[in-house]
């Protein structure tokens, strides 16, 4: 086995509140599927066979899944506070191999050999997935006059071949000008500064990666700790091994630090002990400079260029995923039709090709479903139009109702008459016959965050 899979499943989704109150964000219907179900497809399409899943128990209980994948599902308390630098921590006795890490929210359809073979050819500590960043095209429901969150930028600095990462900065830790080391400059004279790129959170690691992380506490997130320390590392001294200790003193040196270097972890192949111009394996046609350059731990990144690639993390993101996820269905699964088979649906020249309804939906007569994701088990009655809308499933909408740029939660039941324009509905609310809502968050008191 030369990797080891890992689903990031922990997360409460903060930043869509509005949604993850009452749904948990590993859960919540992506074209009638739950969110889980797109990495772990890309996985099984991949070849894998078996998976670790970091998760909570309540999406344990809840997670019902049609997959031939055999997980391995680890639950974290509720009321553990852990990123996930601490999960793959939590699961280290269980890593045994180099690992693929990818998180819960991420849909994309990129070919996952590529990432892997920059890793494999590069004998890379790190690979990773960036992507063109993307704003949604449409309006979000109930953000309408709202101040839109800023994002703070990613530097992200690549080599001319544009696959090494050379230099990674959030704007939050930059002041007024970036400032990259000498000892960069010196290897690699031209460098590439890009931003607007996605963090897929879709990264291949070293094994040893795993055991620093175990000795090295402090660090809690992959994304925000530990990549940008893997990356400025490449350009640091692997101290203790380039001075020759033998492995006894190193084996002391690992037991009394508190904390250990990266290089500390590495395995002994003698890498620095060898003469960059002898070495009899070379994948650097002839220059063994780049890879002798003092230093073995390496970071490279595939900038997808085409396909889809969304991370489902904002309430914004989560609507574009499910108006773009009907292009990628027919192809991850070709068996299913995108209106179900055992949907009833009186006008079926009125749903749009570009539409998904789930099973045991029944649509009543001269109701026009565009642009729109059906859940399963709802109850559309007659004259209903239903344009760019996600609706969640068991909701009820009566005749005549009128809905366009709506997401609906479970159980919902919109009354007779309704006109509902750029809204989000949550579990189980009851709207009024003949009412009118434009630009509304409608939710439980229950379902509120709680500040």
């Amino acid at each position: 086995m030369e990797f080891q899979a890992v689903v990031m499943a922990v997360g409460g989704g903060s930043r869509m509140m509005d949604l993850t109150s009452s749904i948990p964000k590993a859960l919540l219907p992506v074209g009638n599927k739950p969110l889980i179900w797109y990495p772990l497809n890309l996985l099984e399409q991949a070849g894998f066979e078996e998976v670790i899943v970091v998760t909570t128990k309540e999406v344990q209980k809840m997670l019902n899944l049609e997959t031939k994948l055999k997980l391995d599902i680890v639950c974290i308390a509720d009321e553990a506070d852990m990123g996930t630098a601490d999960s793959l921590r939590h699961i280290h006795q269980k890593i045994k191999t180099d690992v693929l890490v990818l998180s819960c929210d991420l849909i994309t359809n990129v070919a996952l050999h590529e990432v892997v073979d920059l890793f494999r050819a590069h004998d890379a500590t790190l690979a990773m997935l960036m992507k063109k960043a993307c704003e949604p095209t449409e309006p979000v429901p109930g953000q309408k006059g709202k101040k839109k969150l800023v994002e703070q930028r990613d530097f992200i600095g690549v080599d001319s071949t544009g696959k090494r990462l050379l230099f990674m900065a959030n704007e939050a830790d930059l002041d007024e000008e970036i400032i990259i080391k000498r000892s960069i400059l010196q290897k690699h004279s031209r460098m590439h500064i890009r931003t607007g790129l996605m963090d897929a959170h879709l990264y291949c690691l070293k094994k040893y990666v795993i055991d620093f992380l175990v000795e090295n506490r402090s660090f809690t997130s992959i994304r925000s700790e530990l990549i940008p320390y893997l990356v400025r590392k490449q350009f640091s001294s692997p101290g203790p091994l380039q001075q020759g200790q033998g492995n006894k003193e190193q084996d002391e040196k690992k037991k009394d630090q508190k904390s250990l270097d990266i290089y500390t972890f590495m395995k002994d192949d003698n890498l620095f002990d060898l003469d960059a111009d002898n070495y009899w394996w070379n994948n650097h046609r002839g220059d063994m400079n780049e890879i002798f350059h003092g230093r073995k731990v390496c970071c490279y990144v595939h900038i997808m260029k085409e396909r889809l690639c969304y991370r489902v993390n904002t309430l914004g993101q989560y609507i574009e995923a499910n108006r773009q996820v009907p292009k990628m269905l027919p192809i991850l699964c070709p068996e299913e039709p995108l209106v179900h088979s055992t949907a009833q649906i009186m006008d079926k020249y009125l749903v749009g090709s570009d539409s998904i309804v789930g099973a045991s939906t029944q649509c009543g007569e001269k109701t026009a479903i565009k642009h729109s994701v059906i859940g399963s088990a709802c109850m559309i009655k007659d004259k209903v139009k239903i344009t760019n809308c996600i609706i969640m499933n068991s909701v009820r909408i009566e005749e005549g109702c009128n809905l366009q740029n709506c997401v609906v939660c479970h159980n919902a039941v919109i009354e007779k008459g309704a006109d509902i324009k750029d809204c989000l509905i949550g579990n189980s609310q009851h709207l009024e016959p003949k009412s009118k809502h434009i630009n509304e968050v409608i939710m439980g008191t229950e379902q509120l965050m709680e500040i």
